[in-house]
């Protein structure tokens, strides 16, 4: 056998491992199931409602952080369904502003619609734990690219919620957001 395609079938493997292992024990391969015996119970409609403050990091490709925000959200309620503004403020001087709809089904099920999400978003909420799946539109001063997202939100035992957020393209992670969120009022 020749070296190169010694090499070929080596990559290969290494490929193929990292695959399983990215898939079994990965942020990815994570379940809301995984979170059913967990508590408090995380429901949106409690603790993703009124004034909320958001501190938080962005990782770029390299593991990097390369941008770090503050942001205010005001969400309300009708009964199953949810509005949600979100104003981010960046460490560039620059500001974002994205409005959510938020709707939860009877099942725990969570559709969530906004501008520069593509489509429907889809999540679910169990147990302390919240996740939602989308594909986002960067704006072109960022580049336009598409993103799919995973995002997870955990809720601590003071009610404090921890968020964490991958961003791929073609399968690559491109990007991680870590942010806290909590009650204006306990800021």
């Amino acid at each position: 056998m020749s070296v190169f395609l010694s090499l070929i079938l080596g990559a290969l493997a290494l490929a193929a491992v990292q695959m399983v292992i990215a898939r079994r024990w990965s942020f990815a391969a994570q379940r809301p199931d995984d979170y059913a015996a967990t508590g408090p119970a995380f429901d949106i409609r409690e603790r993703l409602n009124g004034h909320i403050v958001c501190e938080g990091v962005i990782f770029g490709i390299t593991g990097r952080v390369t941008s770090r925000f503050v942001a205010d959200f005001h969400a309300s309620w009708q009964g199953n369904i949810g509005t949600m503004t979100e104003r981010f403020v960046y460490d560039s001087g620059s500001t974002q502003d994205r409005r959510w709809t938020l709707t939860l089904g009877n099942d725990g099920s969570i559709r969530a619609e906004a501008p520069d999400v593509l489509g429907t978003g889809s999540g679910r909420q169990m147990g302390a734990s919240v996740l939602l799946n989308y594909r986002i539109k960067l704006a072109e001063d960022a580049g336009g690219h598409v993103l799919d997202t995973t995002d997870w939100m955990y809720l601590a035992p003071n009610g404090a919620i921890m968020n964490r957020s991958q961003f791929r393209k073609f399968g690559i992670k491109v990007a991680e957001l870590v942010a806290t969120m909590r009650p204006a009022q306990a800021a």
